[in-house]
């Protein structure tokens, strides 16, 4: 079993009132391993922080888009109309429409959006879950390659295959784990180490599938997430960075000068996901580098604690 550490601690009226245990790592320019916390070479469930590698496996499948709708694909989206819009555009440029999409329904992983489909009297659906960008992108796959649609998500499908032998190839590790994720796709095991590596490599290509991948999530950052998203405030103040998020507090950043980082919180609280990588950032001064905003960085790690309705507090990351 891994041996999470303590990453990051509640303080409320200067009082240590809890803990978030978890695990970090952060890789060097040369791609080594510079310092981590915790367990980092062991596997864990990435969730959706693999959605750029399974998005690297469709293209090396044949998959073509344009840069927004390929960042689409790596995304877990907010819902907002121009993330539906793009879903329906992908699905439209192989012939299909959302009925195709086998993504539970749900509605809009934001709340802001969600308030206003209810409001409106609006329901689940499909095209609104939050990984419908990555289905619509299996799907426009499997279209190009001449694959059944109907089974799309069979681990053993040529498309998953194609997808697993990805990833294996990127983190350099074997697939240990082959799990459900919420959205119904294979979900692939890595370690901390192997994801970092992986995204990495995307952000050091000089060319080829990488390099298109990773060039759609540096240019289309709310593609990735949402216009009011920490993911996407991240890599606008770090220019040429990649990242993604997924559940249960995973998390996966790479800069285009070989740097990266990998996280994951024991308890999968999301509030300690962006206050652990914006601290990671700045133990390796990322904060300080040229071109880099660094108060946008730290303003993307401040989670503060409230009193009767003012701050009294913070989670604070410790590392």
């Amino acid at each position: 079993m891994p041996h999470p550490a303590v990453v990051a601690e509640l303080v409320r009226s200067g009082f240590v009132e809890g803990h978030h245990y978890g695990s970090v790592v952060a890789l060097g320019r040369d791609g080594s391993v510079a310092w981590s916390v915790g367990s980092v070479d062991t596997p864990i469930l990435p969730r959706s922080s693999n959605k750029p590698l399974q998005a690297l496996g469709m293209v090396r499948a044949g998959l073509d888009l344009p840069p927004e709708l390929l960042a689409l694909v790596c995304a877990s989206h907010s819902g907002e109309s121009f993330h539906l819009e793009g879903v329906r555009r992908i699905l439209a440029s192989a012939g299909l429409d959302e009925t195709a999409l086998q993504t539970p329904p749900d509605y809009p992983l934001e709340d802001a959006e969600w308030h206003a489909v209810v409001a409106a009297g609006g329901e689940r659906t499909p095209l609104q879950m939050n990984c419908s960008g990555k289905h619509a992108g299996m799907l426009a796959t499997c279209v190009v390659n001449g694959w059944d649609t109907t089974t799309y998500l069979d681990p053993a499908h040529p498309l998953q295959v194609a997808i697993s032998e990805t990833i294996e190839d990127v983190t350099g590790e074997p697939v240990a784990v082959v799990a459900t994720d919420g959205c119904g796709a294979p979900l692939l095991s890595t370690s901390l180490v192997g994801l970092a590596t992986a995204f990495r490599r995307l952000a050091v290509a000089p060319d080829g599938p990488e390099r298109q991948v990773a060039d759609a999530i540096r240019s289309h950052p709310e593609w990735v997430s949402g216009t009011r998203r920490d993911e996407r405030a991240l890599l606008a103040a770090v220019p040429g960075a990649i990242g993604k998020a997924g559940a249960e507090a995973c998390y996966a950043v790479a800069l285009q000068d070989g740097r990266a980082f990998a996280l994951k919180i024991d308890d999968g609280a999301a509030r300690a996901r962006p206050v652990v990588m914006a601290a990671a950032l700045e133990k390796d001064g990322v904060d300080r580098d040229q071109a880099v905003d660094g108060d946008a960085v730290r303003r993307t790690g401040d989670s503060p604690l409230l009193g009767g309705g003012q701050r009294v507090g913070e989670i604070r990351a410790v590392l």
